[in-house]
């Protein structure tokens, strides 16, 4: 990725004619963030959200938070669809085991908020 990124500050600054100071580089791709744990059952949810609504355009994405227990965990999204001139908010719920990281179950609910 590393490679990638220089190759293609190198093609910029090639055509561009521009110099980028050698730190500015280096401090752009320190500041990659990782990816967040929630981010495949974020995918899941949006998965899961157009499979249910197949009109509608995913046009918000929020994580809520995650409520672990025991046994399981249940990861908190609400997204926001547009439909022809609808707008609505969806909350979607993935409760998961916590071993096997296996679906239990994923429930939706509607909001007009």
């Amino acid at each position: 990725m590393r490679k990638l990124l220089i190759g293609l500050f190198a093609t910029i600054v090639f055509f561009s004619g521009s110099v980028i100071p050698l730190k500015l580089l280096n401090t752009a791709i320190a500041q990659q963030k990782p990816i967040p744990p929630y981010a495949k059952w974020g995918t899941l949810a949006m998965e899961k959200t157009h499979e249910k609504y197949p009109n509608a355009k995913i046009i918000d994405y929020l994580h809520i938070g995650r409520k672990s227990g025991p046994n399981s965990t249940t990861e908190k999204f609400k997204l926001w669809l547009k439909d022809n001139s609808r707008e609505f908010g969806v909350f979607v719920n993935i409760e998961f085991n916590n071993k096997t990281e296996k679906v239990i179950k994923i429930t939706f609910k509607e909001t007009l908020k």
